[in-house]
């Protein structure tokens, strides 16, 4: 999908969901706007003694439940209605999910791979300097998105608390344990996922053993992890070259060494190779697909076999495939409910960091667990008061308590 289709689709659900539950016209007009958006060009000292100029952006959407909260994605495919889309996405998750948060999204276009590990610590730190006036602890709070690691945050925390004099972990997260991080955010989304899932089984009484895995990144490869060690039977699994298949279920830590070894999940032994669009067509209880969006529309929605999809990328199923498959029976989790593990875990190290308290491992995976499943139940309840499928009704409660949020402040 397109950055510009994606940026109009979510305008579009967000409108619907608008009308569906009634809501002024007024509040649709500024919910389809972001409060800011900040485009910077800074400087970056090369390896070679040269300086390249580098672009980057801050969408700040709606902060009518507390602090923009968004992660800060790297590469040269970042544009500007990308990030916008996102930071809206971002406000609707962490409304729906019950946090007080609002949404923003930052974005540095450069080739990650061609810099140097000093080159990249130095775009890292520009990118602090740059968004400085417009980030704080209790104005807009950073995270890592693709293409950023903890230790990219690491990098970040010190130059924003070089530019204030004093310590200040609770400005960014997705720190390094060391640093102030939290126990358990590397596995974040996937475990929410699964909490998620666990209560579709339990509501819906349908089948969860069998499993189709669209990506085999942090996310995907952390679920088909997670999956393997509950016992759960993940027949396939694919990256960007291609996928592989055993219905007899993959050994996913031998599958983890093999990528490792060749870069690429094909090939691997005792399974079959297929394609991503055979991996999503196949006949399982659970397709996750967790590498990028745009991968279920109208065109192909009638060739989805799954009983349940588990969107753990952003926007992987758009709003009228949605549709088609709730029609179908198909139970759809969206991405703003599926994969929201993540943000939930970042408030869990923001509260650490302002509480000066470490959390336990087993502390944040049972908060965790309670905040995903009463928000599937939120979401769950509406899809039935309302009549729509799982993924209206989820932007639906997400937008209603923005919108309640904003009346309360006479917005």
């Amino acid at each position: 999908m397109k950055d510009e289709d994606f940026y109009k689709s979510t305008l579009d659900i967000i409108g619907s969901s608008c009308e569906l539950a009634g809501i002024e016209e007024r509040y649709r007009t500024i919910l389809s706007y972001p409060r800011r958006k900040l485009i910077v060009n800074y400087p970056v000292h090369m390896d070679d003694g040269g300086i390249r100029m580098i672009t980057a952006l801050r969408a700040q959407h709606n902060d009518a439940l507390g602090p923009y909260k968004g992660g800060i994605r790297l590469g040269c495919s970042v544009t500007e209605e990308e990030v916008t889309a996102l930071s809206m996405l971002m406000s609707i998750k962490c409304a729906l999910l019950g946090l007080p948060y609002g949404g923003s999204k930052g974005g540095i276009i450069a080739n990650h791979k061609a810099l140097s590990k000093k080159e990249l610590e130095r775009v890292c730190r520009g990118y602090i300097r740059a968004i400085y006036p417009v980030i704080g602890p209790t104005l807009d709070v950073p995270a890592p998105d693709m293409n950023v690691s903890p230790e990219a945050i690491g990098w970040m925390l010190d130059e924003y608390e070089r530019m204030v004099g004093h310590h200040q972990l609770d400005i960014i997260t997705g720190k390094p344990v060391e640093l102030g991080g939290i126990k358990g955010r590397t596995t974040a989304v996937a475990w929410g996922g699964i909490f998620v899932m666990e209560e579709v089984k339990r509501i819906h009484n349908c089948d969860c053993s069998t499993f189709a895995i669209q990506g085999f990144g942090n996310v995907g490869g952390s679920i088909a992890q997670i999956l393997h060690e509950k016992g759960r039977r993940v027949v396939a699994v694919s990256d960007s070259t291609g996928g592989v298949y055993n219905e007899s279920g993959l050994n996913i830590p031998a599958l983890m060494y093999h990528k490792e070894e060749t870069g690429s999940v094909k090939g691997f032994d005792k399974a079959r190779d297929i394609t991503n669009e055979e991996l999503l067509e196949m006949d399982v209880d659970v397709l996750a697909p967790a590498a990028r969006e745009g991968v279920i529309t109208a065109a192909n929605a009638d060739k989805i076999h799954a009983r349940s999809v588990l969107s753990l990328a952003n926007g992987p199923v758009d709003m009228r495939a949605s549709e088609i498959l709730h029609d179908r029976d198909i139970i759809v989790i969206p991405d703003v409910l599926a994969n929201g593990g993540g943000v939930v875990v970042s408030y869990f190290e923001w509260a650490q960091d302002r509480e000066g308290y470490g959390w336990s491992g087993a502390k944040v995976s049972a908060n965790l667990k309670d905040v995903m499943k009463k928000a599937f139940r939120s979401v769950n309840d509406a899809s039935k008061d309302y009549k729509v499928d799982m993924y209206r009704a989820a932007y639906l409660v997400g937008i209603k308590n923005i919108v309640q949020a904003m009346k309360a402040r006479s917005v």
